[in-house]
This record gives C-alpha cells, structure tokens and sequence, in this order.
C-alpha cells in the first residue's frame, strides 16, 4: 500500500508574539523559506522567500507579515505548497529571524513568541523558542523529497545568532555536530 502514501503536500507555518512592552523599540520576527536544488541539498539556496518576495512560482508565499505582534492570532504566515514545487528542488529549510535595526535582541527578549507547523487540520509541530532563548535566529522546519518524490518532514528547532541577511544564506548547511 505504499503507493497510496502521498507524503506532505502543503504546509502552513504559523509565528505569534505579543507587542513589546510600552516604550521600548517594536520587536519583530520574520518567517523566512530557503529552498535548495536537489543536486545541492546542502549548497547555497535556489531562492529565499521573506517578507516583500515570494517564490517565482508561487509555491511559497507570505500570507501575512507583522512588524510589531500586534494583531489577533497569528502574526505571520507562510504557506509551502510542496506538491507543485519543481522537481528539481529537493529540500526546503524555514526559519525565524528577529530584526536587529533596534540593537540585538535575542528570543529571550521577545514576548510570548509561539510558532504552529500544520498540514490541513494536523499540527505536526508547535514550539515556544524556549531551547533557543540566547540566538537571534533558528531553523523551524526542514523538508526532503525522497527519491519517490515526497516529501517528509523533519521537525526541530536550531538557534543561530546571525542578523537575518546572513542567516538566510546559512540556514541550510550542514551543522556542526
């Protein structure tokens, strides 16, 4: 019956926090998505999707983007259509990155920060950054096609602290064991 499995089609990656407190500087995070050539897994992304860009198909797209966690629900959400992407990618990497213009602030700083990873109606990944209060930045979810041609994913949250132009172009090497 393996034939009949049709692997993840289509996610939605979910960001919330609350507004910092009154006075200080607006917090605000970023979904960001890499998405890398088959033939380089690891190498440097085809393409980055964030705030102000899309995927040049439309399989990634920004459906919402905050720049202070006002609002009801959910801040920031990305959609990742992995059923119509070109075969030729094998991998995509999302992650969050918190803007560095107000002087660094790390998760740690950030009020109620929460994230919900979902297919349809299924949760298959929720997180609060708790394991990576010190980093400016993490990975939120990895993406592989299999050699059938679906995907799985692969949950887990790994913090950085690299400013969000950097971050993206790192967020899917190899890391250090």
């Amino acid at each position: 019956m393996n034939g009949l499995n049709k692997g993840i089609r289509k996610v939605e990656i979910s960001l919330k926090w609350d507004p910092s407190p009154s006075g200080q500087p607006p917090t605000d995070l970023d979904l960001i998505a890499a998405t890398y050539l088959a033939a380089e897994p690891s190498g440097r992304p085809a393409y980055v999707v964030h705030f102000d860009s899309r995927s040049p198909d439309g399989t990634i797209t920004l459906n919402r983007d905050s720049k202070t966690g006002q609002g009801f629900g959910w801040d920031e959400v990305m959609t990742v259509e992995l059923n119509r992407l070109d075969p030729r990618y094998g991998r995509v990497v999302v992650g969050v990155a918190i803007q560095q213009r107000n002087g660094e602030r790390a998760f740690v700083n950030v009020t109620k920060p929460a994230l919900r990873i979902r297919e349809g109606y299924t949760v298959l990944a929720e997180d609060d950054f708790g394991g990576v209060l010190g980093s400016t930045a993490a990975t939120v979810a990895e993406f592989i096609r299999d050699d059938s041609g679906e995907w799985t994913f692969r949950p887990g949250l790994h913090g950085y602290d690299e400013e969000p132009a950097a971050f993206a172009q790192i967020m899917g090497a190899p890391r250090a064991s």
